[in-house]
């Protein structure tokens, strides 16, 4: 088996458009698991988000692993144990409520099994509750509620007003935060540094396998990273030409079985 760990982004790549796996895909990742190839969920998602998926491929039983946060935090499946995470610095959520005060988007963290909101709830909020199967809890002062660590904050709102906060945290934050979409309507707001790519990169140099031995898959502006960097990068039919352009190979849709058909591909 040349490819013998893949890396799997889950919204719009893993499941199809009603948010699920779908019998075909996976049936050929547990037949990938059983033949000895692992499994890295990696998604922007929170780890309550992305535990159902990972019990539907029973990560568990084969030992596979978790990058929630768009890497933030990676999770051992078959432990339970956290192997690394970077946390969000603090000082950064008073100035950033500050500056989208008079903007009509939300900003989130995680807290349990709830969503913490501050500032707005909007449509995109109850989209990124209803993905994670989470709760909605909103705050009045998000800066003053969020004492507890964290591993990053989200925003969400119109494509356009998503895209005019990205250009201004993007040129505050440079070099001290990583500021970047995950959909039109989603800026993710992470520690410097993290991305889907250098998680991926430590979690292999921790488990033994090699970047050539790596196939990720992906759909999202967050997924670039880690197509660029794996040694197949695979980008769903469904991507934009941006996701596309960086991609070795472009597999069918989310909706037409695509992660299913990267396997067939690769097993020739």
């Amino acid at each position: 088996m040349k490819y013998k760990i893949m890396a799997l982004d889950i919204d719009g790549t893993l499941t199809n458009s009603e948010k699920v796996i779908t019998e075909k895909t996976k049936k050929a990742l547990l037949d990938f698991q059983e033949n000895g190839g692992k499994l890295i969920l990696a998604s922007g998602r929170p780890l309550h988000g992305i535990l159902p998926h990972a019990q539907t491929l029973k990560l568990k039983k084969y030992g596979g692993y978790i990058l929630a946060y768009n890497g933030g935090c990676a999770i051992n499946c078959q432990t339970g144990n956290i192997l690394f995470q970077t946390v969000f610095n603090k000082q950064y959520i008073p100035e950033i409520c500050g500056i989208i005060q008079n903007y009509p988007v939300g900003i989130n963290t995680y807290e349990d099994d709830k969503i913490v909101v501050g500032n707005d709830i909007n449509r995109y909020t109850k989209i990124e509750a209803k993905i994670n199967g989470m709760g909605i809890k909103y705050v009045q002062d998000f800066a003053e509620y969020v004492d507890f660590d964290i591993n990053k904050c989200l925003l969400h709102g119109e494509p356009e007003t998503i895209l005019e906060l990205e250009k201004i945290l993007s040129k505050k934050y440079e070099g001290r935060l990583g500021i970047f979409k995950s959909e039109p309507f989603f800026l993710e707001i992470v520690p410097n540094g993290i991305d889907k790519a250098s998680s991926i990169d430590r979690l292999l140099k921790m488990t033994g396998f090699s970047t050539d031995e790596c196939v990720a898959c992906g759909d999202g502006f967050n997924d670039i990273s880690m197509i660029e960097y794996a040694g197949l990068g695979v980008a769903m039919d469904n991507a934009s030409d941006t996701v596309k352009k960086v991609a070795d190979f472009i597999t069918l849709s989310n909706d037409s079985d695509g992660i299913a058909h990267v396997l067939e591909k690769i097993a020739v």
